[in-house]
């Protein structure tokens, strides 16, 4: 296998997670590192072949890319990977003011000295679909237009308003986006058509995939093509595209075997997610014999001191019992006080932080040895609270990608070594939190 097959940086922390999974599953050995890392931290993790940051870009302003993702790009361009993925999610969600994807591409452009970014965004493990530059995505069995689905249109950060992705894209960039689409991919004279595309050197260029063939074509046009396009971005369906045509070369084996890392007698779990699936599993496993303790998002941001001891003294006692516990700061969209916190100075930062640092201390405290964080931005700013400095996949969950146990590094004895699951609020099974809990990808359908 090469040296460096691939380097990524994700936009929050559970994307991220959810690109090194989708790699680490098909065996390419991956780490995945929260910051720049030192040489010894490199060291420590070993040989790899693929290595990641986790950003927290998708929560970030254009302006914040330009100081923080410019030197994480430069850094990534100089491990000389054969190629560089900036990773974002896979509906998309983003704004030219939010977590602007077009801001991300223009910046890698200009690294990589590079004409034309390819953009993978389909990626049908996570049920998430792009025809004719239309962007699809499930929902409890349901398959929506993004603009319509029933979660990402009503994002309280980034809503949907536009399936089209290149009418999305246009918001938040000047270049320009050509389509090869799903007729282009089928055709015959599919090497003419991307041609044609990059004849005029667009800018971006966005590739259709709905099936696995349709995917399959989109690996083989990143993997051939990367001498002249070695930056490109789109969701973990990148990750997923790529894997075939590293299979067919003989460069990774397409598949890897996880030792069951078995039960734990209690977890806690703090979540700053709204969504409604997460309102779900909550419940679930408040049926199954969780202890929530409810926290209000407006005072974790305004007296954070005397949130966190209350937290921390209600998570304790749950767990001196040998319980499970959910710490959380909604249940579902309609305890959404996003707009509340958005008016407080870095609120929703905050309020990340905050969760982390209640963990932080249930950790330490009660010596736990699993963990988990719910909601996107929540991770990325929660899990850098525990002095982590890098993950790896402990146990990839086939049935709800995205969402793997992972296995943290730290310089402190409290939490290096210790697993934890981090899930975007529209990830998992109803019984995700209890599937964690017992080390199992899922329990019931």
């Amino acid at each position: 296998m090469p040296d460096l097959l691939l380097s990524f940086y994700g936009d929050d922390l559970t994307g991220s997670t959810d690109a090194m999974e989708a790699l680490e599953s098909r065996g390419v050995p991956t780490a995945l590192f929260l910051d720049i890392p030192s040489p010894d931290q490199l060291a420590r993790l070993g040989p790899v072949s693929a290595i990641g940051i986790a950003g927290t870009s998708r929560s970030q302003s254009p302006a914040w890319m330009d100081v923080h993702l410019t030197p994480a790009l430069r850094w990534l361009h100089g491990q000389g990977a054969a190629l560089c993925h900036y990773k974002v999610c896979s509906t998309f969600d983003s704004a030219p003011d939010i977590g602007s994807i077009g801001r991300a591409i223009d910046i890698g452009a200009t690294i990589f000295d590079q004409a034309t970014v390819p953009l993978v965004v389909g990626a049908p493990q996570l049920k998430r679909y792009t025809a004719f530059g239309t962007l699809f995505a499930a929902y409890r069995g349901e398959t929506f237009r993004i603009d319509r689905h029933p979660v990402m249109s009503r994002h309280p950060v980034t809503p949907m308003h536009e399936a089209d992705l290149r009418r999305h894209l246009a918001l938040q960039t000047e270049r320009g986006c050509a389509l090869l689409d799903l007729a282009d991919l089928q055709a015959e004279d599919r090497d003419a058509r991307l041609a044609a595309a990059l004849a005029d050197a667009p800018g971006v260029l966005l590739i259709d995939v709905a099936d696995p063939g349709s995917q399959r074509a989109a690996g083989d046009i990143l993997w051939t093509g990367r001498r002249g396009r070695r930056f490109v971005v789109g969701s973990s369906g990148v990750e997923y595209a790529l894997s075939p045509a590293w299979t067919e070369a003989g460069i990774a084996p397409g598949r890897a075997a996880f030792p069951d890392p078995g039960a734990v007698d209690r977890l806690a779990v703090v979540s700053g997610s709204c969504s409604p699936t997460t309102e779900r599993q909550i419940r679930h496993a408040l049926d199954g014999g969780f202890v929530g303790v409810g926290l209000d998002p407006r005072r974790m941001v305004s007296v954070p001191d005397e949130v966190l001891a209350e937290a921390v003294a209600a998570g304790s006692r749950a767990l001196a019992e040998g319980r499970s516990v959910i710490l959380h700061t909604a249940l579902g969209p309609a305890s959404d006080l996003g707009s509340d916190i958005d008016a407080l100075p870095d609120g929703r930062h905050r309020l990340g932080r905050g969760l982390g640092r209640i963990l932080r201390a249930l950790v330490e405290r009660h010596g736990l040895r699993r963990a988990v964080v719910a909601g996107g931005d929540t991770s990325s700013h929660a899990l850098r609270e525990l002095d982590v400095f890098a993950l790896r996949t402990r146990l990839p969950l086939p049935q709800t990608p995205g969402s793997p146990l992972c296995t943290a590094f730290s310089d402190h004895a409290a939490f290096d070594g210790l697993e934890v699951a981090l899930k975007g609020g529209q990830v998992g099974h109803d019984d995700y939190f209890e599937a964690i809990r017992l080390g199992r990808p899922h329990l019931v359908d």
